[in-house]
């Protein structure tokens, strides 16, 4: 497990820009005065138990890169539950989610990892810069409040299902395929095999089926959004997704973030899974080859450069 401390950042920028656009008496000035206050918030700070309810705010921010499979499940189940290990009823979590859905199943288990830090009585606000559409706006509804970008593409509420059928081109070439179900409903559409109008009606069926379960879900988690409206399949940017209520503020996580530093304690926290040693090895030697090959393409062309 990472955890890093974000003020720390935000303090190392601030730092080198007054270095370079202050004059030094100016600057001397400012580092004496920030110094004295930070003795004084460090005194209070020493007389508060660390996890006493009094105590200053602290924001996790954790990160949801999310594919088809929603992979990142893995890291992010570990993250919430360390998290969850030293929280307290005024801490908030801070998910920065980028994804554009997936498989249902996945996607309701990262939704589900989310719940947990509602329950535990804990801020959940999640932000989107770029795309939280279908699967990842159910993660995202989740959430006591969402931010995104302007341009953030939000929402695409809808299911989708689709396979090939190679049925008529086995049949062409004298190819036999066998199914065989125990279950009237075992197997409604096949790749392979003969699809049926009863199979394609039950298919359509499980489709709406779980689009009215997701539905459901925003309804439950954003009652001021007008579902029927939006549930649709289309995806709406940040602007539209505003007067739609599918957001509640257009602003980007880099400037929320660098808002709450003033008056929060942040810790980024990552989960990293170790790989075997031979493995990391591996990538080092993998990465070390790529920079040599990148150093010497670049010396190439610099050489040319010069010769002309």
């Amino acid at each position: 497990m990472e955890i890093r401390k974000l003020n720390d950042r935000y303090d190392a920028m601030t730092k080198a820009m007054e270095s370079r656009i202050l004059e030094k008496p100016v600057l001397r000035k400012v580092l004496k005065q920030r110094k004295k206050s930070r003795k004084e918030q460090d005194k209070k700070i020493r007389r508060i138990p660390p996890n006493s309810e009094h105590g200053r705010k602290r924001i996790f921010v954790l990160e949801f890169m999310g594919d088809v499979r929603a992979s990142a499940i893995d890291h992010l189940r570990e993250e919430i539950s360390a998290v969850l290990l030293v929280g307290r009823k005024q801490d908030e979590v801070v998910l920065r989610l980028h994804s554009s859905g997936g498989f249902v199943h996945s996607y309701g288990l990262a939704a589900s990892q989310l719940q947990r830090i509602r329950d535990a009585g804990m801020t959940l606000t999640i932000s989107v810069d770029e795309v939280a559409a279908s699967g990842g706006y159910l993660m995202a509804c989740v959430g006591h409040r969402i931010i995104a970008a302007p341009f953030a593409i939000i929402g695409s509420i809808g299911v989708i299902g689709q396979l090939p059928n190679l049925h008529r081109f086995l049949k062409r070439h004298d190819v036999d395929f066998e199914i065989h179900t125990a279950g009237e409903y075992k197997r409604t559409l096949t790749v392979f095999g003969e699809n049926t109008d009863k199979g394609r009606e039950k298919f359509r069926q499980e489709l709406e089926q779980t689009h009215g379960l997701f539905k459901s879900f925003i309804r439950e988690h954003r009652p001021r959004t007008n579902v029927d409206t939006v549930a649709t399949g289309e995806y709406w940017h940040g602007y539209q997704a505003l007067e739609l209520k599918l957001v509640d503020e257009l602003r980007t996580s880099d400037d929320y973030l660098m808002t709450m530093s003033q008056s929060a304690d942040m810790y980024s926290v990552r989960y990293r899974r170790r790989h075997p040693m031979a493995q990391r090895f591996a990538h080092a030697a993998d990465a070390t080859v790529g920079r040599l090959l990148s150093r010497a393409q670049n010396e190439e062309q610099q050489s040319r450069f010069y010769k002309h």
